[in-house]
């Protein structure tokens, strides 16, 4: 598989393991409890450990990547992940995404694309 497939492969999942995490700790309502109290209930929270598995696949795919392809070259890469939990929180979260993120986004795509290119 191209090293750039599997680095593309890698930011999807751990986008989407950052957007399972959240739908997981936005349904614990904020608790005020004991630390471990809370890490009990992370620890048994499916859509947090969901979240866990797909960062935690991420994270092997990426090896893989770096196999192939120098880190400087696929370490940019990875701020497509930032791009892409921004899209997925307006739409899932309907968080507002203001005219200076939108600009601080379009900066990071410009600046991957142009690393793609090197």
């Amino acid at each position: 598989m191209p090293s750039l497939v599997l680095i593309i492969i890698s930011v999807i999942l751990s986008a989407c393991g950052q957007i399972a995490m959240k739908m997981g700790a936005s349904s614990l309502g904020g608790k005020n409890e004991m630390l471990l109290m809370k890490f009990l209930h992370y620890f048994t929270n499916l859509p947090i450990m969901a979240g866990l598995a797909l960062y935690g696949l991420s994270a092997f795919i990426w090896i893989a990547a770096l196999e192939k392809v120098q880190l400087s070259y696929a370490y940019p890469m990875a701020a497509l992940g930032y791009v892409l939990v921004a899209g997925l929180s307006f739409l899932i979260f309907h968080e507002p995404i203001s005219l200076m993120r939108m600009a601080g986004l379009a900066i990071i795509v410009v600046g991957v694309v142009v690393i793609a290119q090197s």
